[in-house]
């Protein structure tokens, strides 16, 4: 089933000046926020750490090997008039019962299938950091 997200902004100015506010958002979970240049182009890593830890507790759970906990990070490169130029992934998880190559493949699987990697895909550069701590 397609999911779709509304949201709706008001902005005044030019692109690196400009601010404005995301009045609301469909689920209603916020709103109002304040949003600028430097807010906005922060936002892709969150989405990418966020879409990626989804998917490996997907990955793994599937796989019966809940995580007891997975600490992600994204760094985005977003270049002016070029865009996005990397997205780098760190992963740090507790996973009982699993060994550190099948978290590899997991976390390999996770990055190759969630929908922001998927968005990226023949784009930017995505790397992987993935361990397993005990």
């Amino acid at each position: 089933m397609a999911a779709e997200r509304r949201a709706s902004v008001t902005w005044s100015g030019d692109l690196i000046n400009g601010s404005g506010t995301i009045d609301e958002v469909g689920s209603g979970a916020f709103g109002p926020l304040d949003v600028s240049w430097a807010a906005r182009s922060e936002e892709a890593s969150a989405a990418h750490a966020s879409c990626f830890s989804m998917a490996l507790g997907n990955v793994l759970g599937k796989a019966g090997s809940p995580p007891e906990r997975l600490q992600t990070s994204a760094v985005v490169t977003f270049v002016p008039g070029t865009g996005i130029t990397k997205s780098a992934l760190s992963v740090r998880a507790t996973v009982p019962g699993l060994d550190a190559d099948a978290f590899q493949a997991a976390a390999e699987d996770a990055k190759k299938n969630c929908p922001v990697s998927q968005a990226l895909a023949g784009g930017p550069e995505i790397t992987l950091d993935a361990q397993l701590e005990s």
